[in-house]
């Protein structure tokens, strides 16, 4: 990896980590906070929360914000689903970190944690397409609610910068164009074709449309409890930093991956998921035909698109896609990570059912956040899924996948 995107290399000057970004605090031109009149190293130690930081992206985001000069702090509720039964503090969290344990939902805990913080990164949610269609009032209370405690909370104290980790989810289907290059108007796939296994957009004339990459400015088609939260924590964001002053960024996570991603977690990322079941000798279940394609992206390329959400006074009151700028299909992902996991004999099930709350393409447009951001995809999969086989080997991964499917499946939530 990058030594920007070492989580183990912690410089031994911060005031010189990053000179570009030195400057640009000392010249008070680029973050858009407000910082007049502070000494040089009062300002390179500026103090970020990051809700929900003890997990996969919130962790790594820690370890690059140590190792550019700040003071980071972590807001975690430790669930169980994440964490494990104990919801212990994970080892992998740097012993720099400032840990506070609280749920996002107790406004006192967020007040605490919100103290003297400069900057808020709010990764705090419940993840999950499936689940969400069903634990409704769980998923509502931790990513509506949550959020809104949060923001009543900013309202009283203001930061000088939030980020607020949106969705892809928050698209439904992906942009299209017919076949003879124009722009499709948004179309969705309905439940009788479903079931005849039909499972590409077609338009109304029944000519098959193109996946294209979705920018940002796609209309929301919300096609999950967990898309709706997700749309509702980023609007409300947005809308209120807007109102009261609060410089706020919104950054459309793709399909993120990379070490510690919770294996044990059925509702985690798909390569996550996929591992899980090839570590114990069971094969990769996956919906539809597999040819579903999706943008992944590794957590190292998303923390570096937060950092500069973070610093670039560009950044303020807009949205940017965060992904690889690359797509594959399901079916190729999950034959790749059985290769550098050596589970290549173990070949993928295709169960040619469609999960309710699932879309058929979606993968980044990512060139606003290249040219507002200077984000620029650095990892690609082959070094990114190299890397998730070393830091599998030894971890232990309970498989649930099967038993969230039949959960679904009693449900009535698959076709």
């Amino acid at each position: 990896m990058p030594t920007s995107c070492n989580p183990n290399v912690i410089a031994a000057n911060p005031l010189k980590i990053n000179e570009t970004s030195c400057l640009e605090n000392v010249l008070h031109v680029n973050r858009g906070i407000r910082v007049a009149n502070r000494p040089k190293a009062a300002i390179m130690r500026k103090r970020i929360l990051i809700t929900g930081g003890a997990g996969f992206i919130g962790s790594h985001l820690a370890d690059e914000l140590l190792t550019r000069g700040y003071n980071v702090r972590v807001f975690d509720n430790l669930c169980s689903q994440v964490h494990g039964n104990e919801s212990k503090w994970p080892t992998y969290l740097h012993r720099d970190v400032e840990r506070v344990a609280g749920d996002v939902q107790n406004a006192d805990a967020i007040a605490r944690a919100v103290k003297g913080v400069d900057a808020v990164f709010h990764f705090a949610a419940m993840v999950g397409v499936g689940q969400s269609m069903y634990e409704i009032r769980k998923y509502t209370a931790a990513n509506n609610l949550g959020t809104a405690t949060l923001m009543e909370t900013l309202v009283e104290h203001p930061v000088e910068r939030l980020v607020i980790a949106s969705s892809m989810s928050i698209y439904g289907e992906g942009a299209y164009r017919r076949r003879s290059g124009e722009m499709a108007v948004a179309f969705e796939r309905n439940l009788d074709q479903l079931r005849r296994a039909q499972w590409e957009l077609c338009g109304p004339d029944g000519q098959e449309l193109v996946p294209i990459p979705t920018p940002e400015n796609k209309p929301p088609s919300l096609a999950s409890v967990y898309a709706l939260s997700k749309y509702d924590q980023e609007t409300m964001c947005l809308m209120l930093g807007a109102a009261y002053d609060i410089p706020t960024v919104a950054l459309r996570f793709f399909n993120v991956y990379g070490p510690r991603q919770a294996l044990s977690n059925p509702y985690t990322g798909v390569l996550a998921i996929f591992a899980s079941r090839l570590l114990n000798g069971k094969p990769p279940l996956i919906f539809e035909d597999g040819r579903q394609r999706r943008d992944f992206v590794s957590v190292y390329d998303v923390v570096q698109a937060c950092r500069f959400a973070l610093e670039k006074r560009e950044a303020v009151g807009q949205v940017f896609n965060v992904g690889s700028g690359a797509h594959y299909t399901i079916s190729e992902i999950a034959e790749r990570i059985g290769r550098v996991l050596g589970k290549e004999s173990i070949r993928p099930e295709i169960t040619n059912r469609y999960r309710r709350g699932d879309i058929r393409h979606c993968f980044a447009d990512i060139r606003k956040a290249r040219q507002s951001l200077g984000y620029a995809p650095r990892v690609s999969l082959e070094e990114g899924l190299i890397e998730i086989a070393a830091w599998v080997e030894g971890q232990v991964a309970y498989d649930r996948v099967e038993q969230a499917a039949a959960e679904l499946s009693a449900r009535g939530l698959t076709v």
